[in-house]
């Protein structure tokens, strides 16, 4: 039995394709919401849910929740005697989640679609199917939240062709996908994100605004609230949930029970939106992106569904009219939407008679690509340039090539680091792994290196390695998940900072000219990026060499190339 599930950062749920429809399957207490949770009781046992999250405040040393957005990472959480990792813990929600629904079902469950944000890089990717594995769980799809969402919608069935933009704000993250749909196909134009947004950092505003307020005008100090942190999120989850469950100008207040004492403070949405104002710019953002990645313009969208419990909070309801001119789809449940969209996909991948054949083509979150040095004089070289092969927003399955040479006659081996990520420099990219290939002896600028990406719809990567003169190979799978620098490298980084020594004066011009260099880069595609990266690489190289006189007639140049290279991009 194959059944769809929606690993969320704050509830879960699991659903199936069964009698021509998604259906929810509730949990031992009658709930289809499974919250996210993981705790160590006294006796050492495990426990998951509900009776999990009640602990959150009793026992919070005991407790864990919130650990999706640190999947692949190597953060460990200590409950008790017990440490874990955050594909652990999630392994606990999912084999919760497969025994709730073996015993709705009277059946064993033995695969799963499992639903992730379209913002999860390759790292995190593969720690949920770790997670699905440690559950007893085979993964067939790991399904892109936004796109479940839009087949929970039956916007796969949907007649000629429209565009809609899914947005699908939940607990710990926040995605942006731009769907085109047409004669049964359902095609990503551009996927944006921010995997640590989410309704967790809006409660987390409002606490801290809490705490704020009553160390100045409660009678206790902070270290007296920093003990009673569990209590203060709790409260101001509850506070949030409040102002999102009715309509108009409102005033709801926030309690705190702590040393026999009851603390209250009223809290408006008007206030609550200027909490918010810094996380609303971060969804506005990703939003931005997707349009201007997947060229549609705002008059040209059919819809926008908001997905994900989040996207309750009326802040953000009126931020999307205001930025589309339009009121979004509600139409979902926003907690259930993703699931039952996974049980859609999951009656596709059976196979099921009720279904018609649906046709998704996804794209890739990051772009992936190698480290390449660039020459900027004589004998001079940039080095740890990042080089995309697969841009992001590429539709997948992909394969691209690109060939390369050998920086030096005399080399003997060339090696590739290979990184995902938008950065210039692949030290601020991810490392997904390196492969090398030697060299015969001749000119660099003769002998040409094929370095081929091949990426799949579930995040596999595959690299291929070909010497195009002796016909050598050398071919690497990515799966493993080292995502930080080695101590080695951090110190590398730090001395090379160090020695970089520019009059004050010229050191914020040059930095602001750098950094909007990045973002152009990070902004920019195909040729426009490769260029951007040249005329930094030479520009760095002037700054290296310190001389004063060169520095400034390079930086007027470089201001110049950039101004013209905005306009290109914006207009």
């Amino acid at each position: 039995m194959i059944v769809g599930i929606d690993l969320g950062t704050t509830n879960s749920l699991v659903a199936v394709w069964k009698d021509g429809q998604a259906t929810l399957i509730p949990n031992s207490l009658g709930n289809v919401l499974t919250p996210s949770v993981v705790s160590v009781d006294g006796n050492g046992h495990i426990l998951v849910g509900q009776a999990a999250r009640e602990r959150l405040v009793t026992h919070p040393e005991l407790t864990a929740a919130a650990f999706k957005r640190f999947m692949g990472s190597q953060k460990t959480y200590t409950l008790g005697r017990k440490v874990f990792r955050p594909e652990e813990l999630s392994s606990l929600v999912l084999g919760s989640l497969k025994a709730d629904a073996e015993v709705w079902l009277g059946e064993p469950v033995t695969e799963a679609v499992i639903t992730v944000p379209a913002y999860f890089n390759d790292i995190q990717r593969n720690a949920t199917r770790i997670a699905a594995e440690l559950a007893g769980l085979k993964v067939r799809r790991l399904l892109n939240e936004p796109t479940a969402a839009a087949m929970a919608y039956g916007l796969h069935q949907a007649q000629g062709e429209s565009k809609f933009l899914v947005l699908d704000l939940g607990g710990g993250t926040f995605d942006v996908t731009l769907l085109d749909l047409f004669e049964g196909i359902m095609e990503v134009r551009a996927s944006a994100g921010d995997n640590c947004l989410g309704g967790e950092d809006f409660t987390a505003a409002i606490a801290e605004a809490f705490v704020q307020h009553a160390t100045a005008n409660l009678g206790e100090p902070a270290v007296f609230w920093e003990k009673q942190a569990a209590q203060v999120l709790a409260a101001a989850e509850q506070v949030k949930r409040n102002l999102s469950g009715v309509a108009g100008p409102v005033s709801v207040t926030m309690t705190v029970h702590a040393n026999d004492r009851k603390y209250e403070w009223p809290l408006t949405e008007e206030h609550f939106l200027s909490l918010s104002k810094k996380l609303l710019e971060r969804i506005r953002t990703p939003i931005e992106k997707a349009l201007r990645d997947s060229r549609v313009r705002l008059s040209e969208l059919d819809e926008v569904v908001l997905v994900g419990g989040s996207t309750r909070m009326p802040i953000l309801r009126k931020l999307v009219v205001q930025m589309f001119g339009r009121f979004p789809a509600t139409q979902l449940h926003p907690d259930e939407a993703i699931a039952l969209g996974a049980a859609v996909q999951a009656g596709l991948t059976a196979r099921d008679a009720a279904l018609d054949e649906v046709v998704m083509t996804d794209v890739a979150p990051y772009s992936l690509g190698v480290d390449t040095s660039i020459r900027t004089g004589e004998n001079e070289y940039a080095h740890g340039q990042f080089s995309p092969i697969i841009e992001r927003n590429t539709v997948i399955p992909a394969s691209k090539v690109q060939t390369y040479h050998p920086m030096h006659d005399t080399q003997k081996v060339v090696e590739f680091g290979i990184y995902q990520g938008e950065a210039r420099l692949v030290k601020d990219n991810i490392f997904l792994g390196k492969i090398s290939l030697s060299v015969p002896p001749g000119k660099a600028t003769e002998i040409g290196i094929d370095v081929r990406f091949s990426y799949d719809a579930n995040g596999v990567l595959e690299v291929d390695v070909i010497n195009a003169t002796t016909g050598e190979r050398k071919v690497l799978v990515i799966q493993n998940d080292k995502s930080t620098l080695t101590p080695e490298q951090v110190e590398a980084s730090l001395k090379k900072l160090e020695a970089l020594k520019i009059h004050p004066r010229e050191q914020m011009e040059n930095r602001t000219l750098i950094a909007r260099a990045d973002r152009l880069f990070s902004q920019s595609l195909g040729q426009a990026r490769e260029s951007v990266r040249h005329h930094l690489a030479v520009f760095e190289a002037v700054l290296d060499r310190q001389e004063p006189n060169e520095i400034r007639h390079a930086a007027s140049s470089f201001k110049t190339y950039l101004d013209s290279i905005d306009v290109e991009i914006f207009h």
